[in-house]
């Protein structure tokens, strides 16, 4: 990408992390309505967990775990970012970016990632509070496993972008766009492993949430960062993210093309 492109979308992402820092207040109160959420599945679990050791293979110090790592990678990809690409088709802003000489989908992409910064830190900050107050963390002791975790989140952000994109893009055929996010997320938390571990379903829902791209977004990073995958494993995971982010992309592509050609036909 020329140098003078990648100017332009590193301001996108840059004027998308001003706008966030804009409306601070009801941004931060949304990530306290979802400590709060976290706070409430945290003890749903314990009480699952009294008296037991071990719940479908997890112990207890794991699960523990397993719900702040899906806290993290859940909110670097948050309502924020959806609601904003699909806010731009339902307001007919989106027929000014056509006339832009960017890339739609590569300008969302960079929005999504200016904002991820600030969600991405405020996550950390929230986790490190609850770390305090809550003993017994499976947290790894290699920085290689760090190192590891950090890609696959990087991966999950570009995967949950292709999905929370092609979501957005059905509202060049409706007329609101609640019903679609609502269904969107309700899928995602589902397949992804967010309400419960992958490995908790029967095992022909298990084989095929693994055969989706949705597993890429919390099911991979919490496996490598429970250390539940080896080395070779988990670059393994973190290629098929790779593959998923790459072909959820192009999907996007030809997505948008033929919706804007519709736009065209129909006038809009």
């Amino acid at each position: 990408m020329p140098v003078v492109k990648l100017k332009k979308y590193r301001s996108i992402a840059n004027r998308s992390l001003q706008n966030v820092l804009s409306y601070r207040f009801s941004y931060v109160v949304t990530f306290l309505s979802n400590a709060i959420n976290l706070l409430a599945v945290y003890f749903l679990w314990a009480g699952i967990y009294g008296g037991r050791e071990t719940v479908g293979g997890y112990t207890w110090d794991q699960m523990k775990t397993y719900l702040l790592v899906t806290f993290l990678a859940n909110s670097v990809l948050s309502w924020y970012s959806e609601t904003a690409i699909s806010g731009k088709i339902l307001d007919g802003s989106v027929a000014v970016d056509l006339l832009k000489p960017i890339d739609f989908q590569t300008a969302r992409f960079s929005e999504t990632l200016g904002t991820s910064l600030l969600e991405g830190g405020i996550s950390t900050i929230i986790l490190v509070i609850f770390s305090f107050f809550i003993s017994g963390l499976a947290l790894p002791h290699s920085a290689l496993v760090y190192v590891l975790f950090a890609l696959s989140l990087l991966g999950a952000i570009a995967v949950k972008f292709g999905v929370v994109y092609l979501a957005a893009l059905l509202c060049f055929w409706s007329t609101g766009s609640m019903g679609i996010v609502w269904t969107r997320i309700a899928l995602t938390n589902l397949l992804s492993g967010a309400l419960v571990p992958l490995a908790f379903f029967p095992g022909w829902l298990e084989r095929t949430a693994l055969l989706l791209p949705f597993q890429s977004i919390i099911h991979t990073p919490t496996m490598i960062f429970l250390e539940q995958a080896g080395t070779l494993e988990s670059l393994k995971l973190i290629g098929i993210q790779c593959f998923w982010g790459a072909a959820l992309w192009i999907a996007g592509k030809f997505m948008w093309n033929w919706a804007v050609r519709q736009v065209t036909i129909h006038g809009g």
